[in-house]
């Protein structure tokens, strides 16, 4: 069984953001004191994010607005609290060292959790465009490392609800379905809102301090193959499969500009190499479904049907 915690203050970046919100949320919930570090709103703010901005102060979430670049209010902020969760979109993931600088001035933080918000990357080799995005997250987890902070670094996979929208497109009609590879590989797909719950657990889990946490629970494991049959299976429909060989998407690695070879890179890495599952986990290692038995996890067939009835919008990843 997990450790029981007191509450901790936990401060997120980034927690307006795709992943963030579900991380603040999870917070709140686990009733742990919440503040989030965000960009000033202003005359460009969408108004989802200014909703957002809304629902967290109405449940107790203090919103801090402030640059990256403002030291001496981050510093200020983290004298503040116990733990710091990055949930930093992929562009500002150098911005991270900023943190990290205020992290040792402030001097008092007990637990750092960086941006990480996908697959080990100590772990695996993709494509070169992948290869050099993964490269700017493994500089920060370095850079944690050496200044002596208390960390854990989380290697979450997929984010569910995003994959599926870019695997099935299940807001459009269409009667065809791509399938990249083959279609055998297997992938994890973890929900977003357990993404969140399980991220505030490790950051809070002694056990969790200065180790890697894989989010690997194994009804998340699924083939594209398996994903599309099953949604078959849920819509009463029958979709043609439409091939695009590996060396297609290593073409188009080579050949698109960036950061539009980034995505491809990223296809080919986790549904044709099946990067995700090319490593084993072994006793000594910590994964979220084994560390917090007792939680309830979003299976795979139970967010599909919440795609039939209340699919979430399609996201876009910020590349460049």
């Amino acid at each position: 069984m997990a450790r029981e915690a007191e509450p901790s203050r936990i401060l997120i970046f980034g927690g307006t953001g795709y992943i963030g919100k579900h991380i603040a949320r999870a917070s709140v919930a686990f009733g742990h004191p919440t503040c989030i570090y965000a960009r000033p709103a202003g005359p460009r703010t969408k108004p989802l994010n200014l909703d957002l901005r809304r629902e967290f102060r109405s449940t107790g979430i203090r919103i801090i607005e402030g640059e990256l670049d403002e030291h001496e209010k981050i510093v200020t902020a983290l004298k503040q609290v116990d733990i710091v969760i990055s949930a930093l979109a992929y562009p500002q993931v150098p911005d991270q060292l900023k943190i990290i600088d205020a992290i040792v001035a402030a001097g008092n933080i007990k637990r750092f959790v960086p941006s990480d918000f996908g697959c080990e990357e100590d772990k695996i080799t993709p494509l070169p465009p992948f290869e050099e995005f993964l490269e700017k997250k493994r500089k920060i987890r370095r850079a944690t490392e050496a200044a002596g902070i208390p960390f854990t670094f989380v290697a979450t996979n997929c984010l569910a609800a995003y994959f599926i929208n870019v695997l099935l497109h299940p807001h459009s009609p269409h009667d065809e379905i791509v399938v990249y590879g083959d279609g055998e590989a297997n992938a994890v797909l973890n929900y977003e809102e357990d993404v969140g719950k399980y991220t505030i657990k490790v950051a809070n889990d002694p056990r969790a301090c200065n180790r890697v946490v894989s989010y690997r629970p194994k009804p998340s494991i699924i083939s594209q193959h398996q994903l599309i049959s099953l949604w078959e299976e849920k819509t009463g429909r029958s979709f043609k499969r439409v091939y695009v060989p590996e060396e297609d998407l290593v073409k188009l690695s080579q050949t698109l500009p960036p950061p539009e070879n980034i995505p491809v890179s990223i296809l080919h890495s986790i549904f044709v190499k099946g990067d995700l599952m090319s490593y084993e986990i072994d006793d000594d290692d910590l994964e979220v479904s084994r560390m917090y038995p007792e939680m309830q996890l979003t299976t795979i067939d139970q967010l599909l049907n919440i795609f039939l009835t209340d699919p979430p919008e399609p996201a876009r990843a910020a590349f460049g």
